[in-house]
């Protein structure tokens, strides 16, 4: 019985000879969050909040009024 030669996954292939598809959007957000100063951890909390109930707003009012707070004490 011939044994055909073991093909690699592709998506194994993909992520070893390419960088990820957005990586430079995420080095972009990064660099944006830093410039955000003390707000950053806020900013973290509302897309942490916003990731886990899949982007409702309602859910996450908490968050949304404490990083509008500490933006407009930054503008001060």
């Amino acid at each position: 019985m011939d044994k055909q030669p073991m093909r690699p996954n592709p998506t194994e292939r993909q992520s070893q000879q390419q960088p990820a598809l957005h990586q430079s959007d995420a080095d972009d957000d990064d660099e944006n969050v830093k410039q955000l100063n003390e707000c950053s951890h806020l900013y973290l909390s509302l897309q942490e909040c916003l990731n886990k109930t899949d982007r409702n707003w309602r859910a996450c009012q908490i968050e949304v009024k404490a990083l509008k707070a500490c933006n407009e004490k930054r503008k001060k």
